[in-house]
């Protein structure tokens, strides 16, 4: 008699469905399982889907649109100005007599590389923060966790304004460095409460016993396995990060000519949309609207699939 026909007779007399007993083989728990599980909810999640397919399609025309639609985005030609959108200019020419479409391809570029390298720099710095307060404790937590409570206690807004009028001349690694240099707190508090939670485990215990090094501890199990945390955040990091360059842009301590970001482009339309010149807003604004809203839809996603007990409900 085989296991699964004793296992069959078990579940006829005790009238439970086999299969209560016998996991599906694509359910087995191991890594490999747990990224199917989690891609698998993450595919199922109609939002996730559509911002995913939304920053892939920006992605795209950011980059490889000026490759295909040509524009001369360095010499200005008033006599160009405002034509409304044609065959020749698709969505028309703003103030400067440069292509609409042509800006708003390059102006993505700025917003999207600004925005992955500052989350990519708060990621880190608020990670390796949040690692050694969280395994270390006492004093240095405390030490650490105290100056994150006060530079979160400063508008973050405000610190940038005043740097950025200190130092005018904005480029995109500038400006991706003073926005990632202060935007890691959040990405610290969240580690440190995994960390909090993760050396109290079983496998961190048997790590000490065998003489790790907190070194070791902090890059080969707890940073690893507050990954999760991390993934979930650098999708908000990036939206937040777009959000602050447009807001940037917009009071005029954005990027500087040749340079351009979308906020820099509403910052000199908004003017002129009383004159009826709507193409220089509405395009511009709605891409905009459209990669932050992304950004958050894949962060939710990620975050219900990361969590267990989200990905099971």
């Amino acid at each position: 008699m085989t296991v699964s026909s004793s296992v069959g007779e078990l579940a006829d007399e005790a009238s439970i469905d086999p299969g209560v007993f016998l996991p599906d083989a694509g359910e087995v728990q191991g890594p490999k399982a747990t990224w199917r599980l989690a891609a698998r909810s993450f595919r199922d999640n109609r939002l996730a889907v559509v911002g995913t397919g939304i920053l892939v399609f920006f992605f795209l025309f950011c980059f490889v649109g000026p490759l295909i639609y040509h524009t001369n985005q360095i010499s200005t030609n008033i006599a160009n100005a405002y034509y409304p959108p044609s065959a020749k200019h698709l969505l028309g020419t703003d103030g400067n007599g440069f292509d609409e479409l042509g800006r708003i391809m390059v102006g993505g570029q700025a917003a999207l590389e600004i925005g992955l390298f500052s989350s990519f720099i708060a990621t880190v710095l608020g990670t390796l923060v949040g690692a050694v307060a969280g395994l270390l404790g006492g004093v240095v937590d405390a030490i650490l966790m105290r100056i994150v409570d006060v530079l979160l206690s400063v508008p973050l807004l405000f610190v940038i304004l005043i740097i950025g009028d200190r130092f005018s001349n904005a480029t995109v690694l500038s400006l991706s460095l003073i926005i990632g240099s202060f935007s890691w707190l959040v990405s610290a508090r969240l580690v440190r409460g995994e960390v909090l939670s993760l050396r109290e485990r079983d496998f961190i215990f048997a790590s000490r016993t065998m003489g790790a090094s907190r070194h070791h501890l902090i890059y080969k199990h707890l940073i690893p396995n507050a990954l999760g945390v991390v993934i979930v955040n650098i999708t908000f990091q990036v939206a937040d990060a777009i959000n602050l360059l447009a807001i940037l842009g917009f009071l005029g301590y954005g990027l500087q000519y040749p340079q351009v970001s979308w906020g820099d482009m509403l910052s000199g339309a908004l003017n002129y949309l009383p004159d009826g010149y709507w193409w220089v807003v509405y395009p511009v604004g709605i891409c905009l609207v459209l990669v932050v809203m992304a950004c958050n839809f894949v962060g939710d996603a990620l975050r219900d699939t990361v969590d267990v007990r989200l990905r099971r409900r």
